[in-house]
């Protein structure tokens, strides 16, 4: 509870559940990347899924918990700057900080929305359900159609756009946050730091081509159907 009343050992908290999620969003593009391997790939990957049965909800639920903990904490830290700070500085000036730095909140308020959205998309299937897998005749291998929900999910111009966006915004998210894990942490060095900053800038932006990679290469058809 010690850890909960301090701001150290709230930053402590958002800190570690940041890399967690980190780590979920890496593996997470794996698994997705997946689709470039065609119907079989990815509906391999949905259907091993699948087969766990309740431990992929298990999961899902620890992961929501962390990404609960991660906002909340992070949206009190702000308040608490803010509030500490109530009176606007006559000239702003930047001290060894970045846009991605000072829109850590606008970012993460985005991701928050996205993720909602996207849980709607492709895990309930409420936001299109005229092609979603559960609507959708089953493939060659009795297994859902997911390659085909994804494909004609990413033909359409403003799901794509959604997800091109939501991605822009954990570029600039993980930019910031990968690297504000070791300096929470007291893990960072004037010498380290640097390079702690181009590690962190050289993931984010892994992670964006990665990801921003399947809507585009399916919306220009260079993947489809």
């Amino acid at each position: 509870m010690q850890l909960l009343n301090s701001s150290v050992g709230r930053k402590i908290i958002m800190a570690v559940t940041g890399l967690l999620l980190i780590s979920f969003v890496i593996i997470h593009l794996l698994g997705n990347s997946s689709v470039f391997l065609g119907a079989n790939g990815i509906n391999a990957y949905a259907k091993h899924l699948h087969d766990l049965g309740p431990l992929v909800w298990v999961f899902r639920l620890v992961m929501l918990t962390l990404f609960a903990l991660h906002i909340w904490f992070g949206v009190q830290l702000t308040l608490e700057n803010s509030a500490a700070k109530p009176i606007g500085y006559a000239q702003k000036k930047r001290l060894r900080t970045t846009f991605a730095a000072e829109t850590m909140i606008v970012s993460g308020v985005a991701i928050l929305a996205f993720v909602i959205y996207h849980l709607l998309h492709f895990t309930v299937q409420v936001t299109n359900p005229e092609i979603s897998a559960g609507n959708l005749p089953l493939d060659a291998m009795n297994r859902p159609d997911v390659f085909t929900m994804v494909v004609l999910s990413f033909q359409k111009a403003f799901i794509a756009l959604v997800y091109a966006v939501a991605m822009l915004f954990l570029l600039f998210h993980v930019s910031h946050g990968f690297q504000s894990f070791f300096q929470t942490l007291g893990l960072n060095s004037k010498k380290s730091l640097p390079v702690l900053g181009k590690i962190s800038k050289g993931l984010a932006l892994v992670l964006f081509v990665g990801y921003l990679s399947i809507p585009v290469l399916i919306f220009v058809g260079l993947v489809k159907i």
